[in-house]
């Protein structure tokens, strides 16, 4: 994938454009998946981006797959961008892999067994006070989502903080929650594969992940993660209570 990424960096120069690369790198990075998966845990499913939901032999385990978090960053020559990968037990997400290949940064985390960046022990930020915090967020794009919405969400947001970013890779928002380095992240309308893995991050290095209006944020992909500290506030602040 750093590879493509570089063949992706000198096509922003050409007539013809990254595009079709793109969708051929998410391709490649899906296929590659898939085969070593199924080979290290014969009969588990999945459900990954570009094929969906393969059913597998063993009904209890799954695969949560996104070969490429972050597409339109790749697409532009953004180095953010991340391979995320869950597994969800009898419906209980157990384990999670999100890496950016760029920075080669591993975040990866088993239920009970806590969260990691390489080898170091990860754990959220302790800030207690929304003045003093810095949160990050996702906006919907052309023809999706609810636009006013998401920035009224933001302006909020910014009113009561130290500031919000956007960068465009949910897996890695999540995992930048695990580590500290945002204090919290919301965003809807997302799809499972993209927040799985890093739910069990940020719930490993001992931060809350809910969804926004209190269901369940797997059936609808909006999601809220912080510390205990700032998970009501932020909440709260997100929905305008």
């Amino acid at each position: 994938m750093s590879r493509d990424f570089g063949e992706v960096e000198n096509l922003q120069v050409s007539r013809k454009g990254p595009s079709d690369f793109v969708s051929s790198a998410d391709l490649k990075a899906e296929k590659t998946l898939f085969e070593e998966l199924s080979k290290a845990r014969p009969g588990y499913g999945f459900v990954m981006e570009e094929r969906g939901v393969v059913e597998g032999t063993d009904k209890t385990n799954r695969w949560l797959v996104d070969p490429l978090d972050g597409t339109t960053n790749f697409l532009h020559g953004i180095p953010h961008f991340a391979i995320s990968i869950a597994l969800e037990r009898e419906g209980v997400l157990v384990a999670g892999v999100v890496y950016n290949p760029i920075r080669d940064e591993l975040f990866w985390a088993e239920k009970g067994q806590g969260a990691y960046l390489n080898d170091r022990r990860l754990r959220v930020a302790g800030r207690n006070d929304m003045r003093d915090a810095l949160f990050a967020c996702g906006t919907p794009f052309h023809g999706k989502g609810d636009h006013k919405r998401a920035l009224a969400e933001i302006e909020r947001v910014i009113a009561k903080t130290a500031g919000v970013r956007r960068f465009g890779a949910a897996a890695l928002d999540l995992a930048y929650v695990a580590a500290g380095r945002f204090d919290g992240y919301w965003e809807r309308d997302l799809s499972v594969w993209d927040i799985a893995a890093g739910a069990v991050l940020v719930r490993e290095a001992g931060g809350t992940v809910n969804e926004i209006n209190g269901g369940d944020f797997m059936q609808t992909g909006s999601v809220v993660a912080a510390s205990a500290n700032l998970i009501t506030p932020l909440t709260q602040t997100v929905r305008g209570d």
